[in-house]
């Protein structure tokens, strides 16, 4: 597993409609619960008329938590389907959030499943998904007379430099993508110069 599925921005709202209640979808890309929480206040004061704002989020790479809110819709009526969604998409690091705004008529459970499910089936469709590749850091030092022989290999082997100290100590954090690190790693290890760390 060298990839994973995420969104690259917030998706323009879309809305589904079931007997006068009104349903919008919307995504976020998420890499915390602090910003979920801003997400979700942030969608309550946007729509002040609203019953409830359920939403899901899914976060992690390697291992995945997630989270499913009802916001006082009967259990897992709105939360799980909308997370259910976040799996069929295989999305991480990804809030789904659906906004009801009640219109009169009741759904009972069984409606509002399946409407939580369509809006958020539909604010993922209308979200740009994009494959991310699983990224290992790692911090080379070396003095400046090897700067050559670095760059050289930074070069040859496409490496994503994420800063650098050119002193006459020099040193670079350097991102690899997983699937290629163990021989990235040995091929610098073989030149006796270059103090290599790995940052977790």
């Amino acid at each position: 597993m060298g990839t994973y599925r995420t969104i690259s921005k917030p998706s323009e709202p879309i809305l589904y409609k079931e007997r006068k209640s009104k349903f919008y979808g919307y995504c976020f890309p998420v890499t915390n619960e602090d910003e979920v929480k801003e997400y979700i206040e942030g969608l309550k004061k946007e729509y002040p008329t609203a019953n409830h704002v359920c939403y899901a989020w899914q976060m992690g790479i390697e291992s995945l938590s997630y989270r499913a809110n009802d916001d006082g819709e009967p259990n897992n009526s709105a939360g799980m389907p909308i997370y259910g969604q976040l799996q069929s998409f295989d999305v991480t690091n990804t809030l789904v959030a659906v906004v009801r705004v009640f219109g009169g008529t009741k759904l009972g459970v069984g409606g509002l499943i399946s409407a939580y499910k369509e809006a958020a089936k539909l604010a993922l469709e209308n979200a740009t998904i994009i494959k991310k590749v699983l990224q290992q850091h790692l911090s080379v030092s070396f003095e400046y007379s090897e700067m050559d022989i670095v760059m050289r290999l930074v070069k040859k082997h496409q490496l994503e430099v994420i800063s650098q100290e050119l002193h006459l100590k020099c040193k670079i954090i350097l991102s690899i993508p997983k699937s290629e690190f163990m021989k990235m790693f040995k091929l610098l290890k073989a030149h006796h110069k270059l103090d290599i760390t790995l940052i977790e």
